[in-house]
């Protein structure tokens, strides 16, 4: 069993922290109104329903919500999400052009949406914002460290935080998360768009009875004596789920109740992440994702023995290996020298297990991830009956995003001078903290967890098994909706 869990905090006060945009009502009118809106009071409403939880029902059913009927939607209403629209013609451009450059970033950009649907585009430039923010991850930390991010969840905060930024710092904010660029490429599109589309998101993935668990939760606390504008709270209910709910910052028993309320909708996983608030806190914004997968091809318990993982040249560990035998999808890149294995969930997603040929091949594969070779590696993949050797491990870190958010150019947030002026009235607000933590458990059940490149593929033709004998990469996706749920790297599957 698979699980995936994420913790994802964002704190805003008066220089020291905070984060907009319109309400649907008005839909494509800008204007904010100075009108506070009506907050709940806080006490026991910690994660309302709207934000997907509140009433227990049974241990299988818990915290899960209707979302047919939240959105009351019908079928039809699909249409909205999976409607092809037309795009620019596709633009030429030179492959090893530098990246960064505008005209190259657009042609490629309009390439990946060619026969994409809205929402498939939406989490293209989510991944790509993801694959960035990975790399800065990785380029400062030890070469030897394991990582572990969820992308949906990170940009599902930004995008809410972007609901209340004003003037340059929402530009910047839809410029780093790509979703800029994804406005421009079609006349159909604009701000309200990429809301909407989260707010679908959220009513595809979270649909029950696929056949995997995935639970998300967004809370919107607010201090006291706070008065935020109507268009903000309207929205982030919305879009969102999140209804503003009155917080005194500085009572230390507020802590108390949003550990608790978390570890009961980790299942345990995330424990005591909130230490203290700064009780200058204006506004406290809430991720929390949690997923459960079942592999299609379980692993037998009785096959699972220990095994040696190398992690470098000079450094050797024992560890629980899990062994299978099914028909799987595999490739090889020989340009990015690496082994591609597709294990596949219960309902539509799947982990990519990324296994390059060489120890030293990690950092290189790093540099040159990017959404075009995800696509070419799903595309030549071959389906053959396989033996599988695959590590058990569990992984538990925490980040604060913000030092890596700003190398990606992403600044005005988190400085004197940001715009949140949609959030509230009141001047000189900055975002102070922006946590993420995540965990995730892989065993023989599943899984739980609350460069353009023209190369060549080959099917493993020659390989009759795929050992996950050394440091890789994982990628889970929901593939419907293409949203990229969890990345990472394990370079020793014996450390947490």
């Amino acid at each position: 069993m698979r699980s995936l869990l994420l913790l994802l905090s964002l704190h805003l006060v008066p220089l020291p922290t905070l984060c907009g945009i319109k309400s649907l009502a008005s839909h494509f009118d800008l204007r904010v109104t100075d009108e506070p809106d009506t907050i709940l009071e806080s006490g026991d409403y910690l994660f309302l329903d709207s934000s997907v939880t509140r009433n227990l029902i049974s241990e299988e059913e818990e915290d899960y919500l209707d979302w047919d009927q939240i959105l009351g939607e019908d079928h039809d209403d699909d249409d909205y999400i999976d409607e092809i629209d037309e795009i620019e013609d596709e633009l030429e451009f030179d492959p090893v052009a530098e990246r960064a450059d505008p005209a190259t970033k657009r042609a490629r950009l309009l390439g990946l949406f060619h026969g994409k649907t809205r929402i498939q585009r939406l989490n293209t430039v989510n991944t790509d914002f993801a694959f960035d923010l990975y790399r800065r991850l990785s380029n400062s930390s030890n070469q030897y460290d394991n990582i572990l991010l969820a992308p949906v969840g990170i940009s599902t905060t930004l995008a809410m935080i972007s609901l209340g930024a004003g003037s340059h710092t929402h530009q910047q904010l839809f410029h780093t998360l790509g979703f800029g660029a994804f406005v421009n490429a079609s006349t159909k599109y604009d701000v309200i768009t990429v809301h909407n589309l989260f707010r679908r998101l959220t009513h595809r993935l979270f649909r029950h009875k696929f056949g995997y668990t995935l639970h998300s939760v967004n809370g919107l606390f607010v201090r006291q004596d706070t008065n935020l504008l109507g268009n903000f709270t309207e929205n982030m209910k919305t879009y969102y789920f999140a209804e503003a709910q009155l917080s005194n910052f500085s009572d230390p028993g507020l802590v108390t109740k949003l550990n608790q309320r978390i570890l009961k909708l980790t299942k345990g996983m995330i424990r005591d992440s909130i230490q203290a608030i700064d009780p200058r806190t204006l506004l406290m914004i809430l991720n929390c994702l949690y997923f459960k997968g079942t592999w299609e091809n379980k692993f037998p318990v009785e096959k699972t023995y220990r095994r040696v993982f190398r992690v470098s040249e000079k450094v050797t560990v024992k560890v629980p290996m899990m062994h299978t035998k099914g028909n799987f999808l595999t490739a090889v890149d020989p340009e990015l020298e690496c082994d591609i294995l597709q294990l596949p969930y219960v309902g539509n997603s799947s982990m990519l297990v990324v296994l390059p040929h060489k120890l030293s091949g990690m950092k290189s594969l790093e540099k040159r991830l990017v959404a075009e070779v995800v696509v070419k590696w799903q595309s030549k993949m071959t389906n053959r009956s396989r033996e599988v050797v695959f590590p058990k491990f569990s992984l538990a870190k925490q980040y604060d995003l913000m030092p890596y958010l700003k190398g990606m150019g992403l600044t005005l947030p988190f400085q004197a001078g940001a715009d949140f002026s949609r959030i509230s009235t009141q001047e000189d607000l900055i975002i102070n903290l922006l946590k993420h933590q995540g965990s995730i458990t892989v065993n023989e059940e599943g899984t739980t967890a609350a460069s353009l490149t023209k190369a060549s593929f080959m099917p493993l033709s020659i390989q009759n098994d795929f050992v996950v004998n050394r440091p890789f990469l994982f990628l889970i996706y929901e593939h419907r909706t293409e949203c990229l749920l969890f990345m990472g790297r394990v370079m020793n599957p014996e450390s947490s």
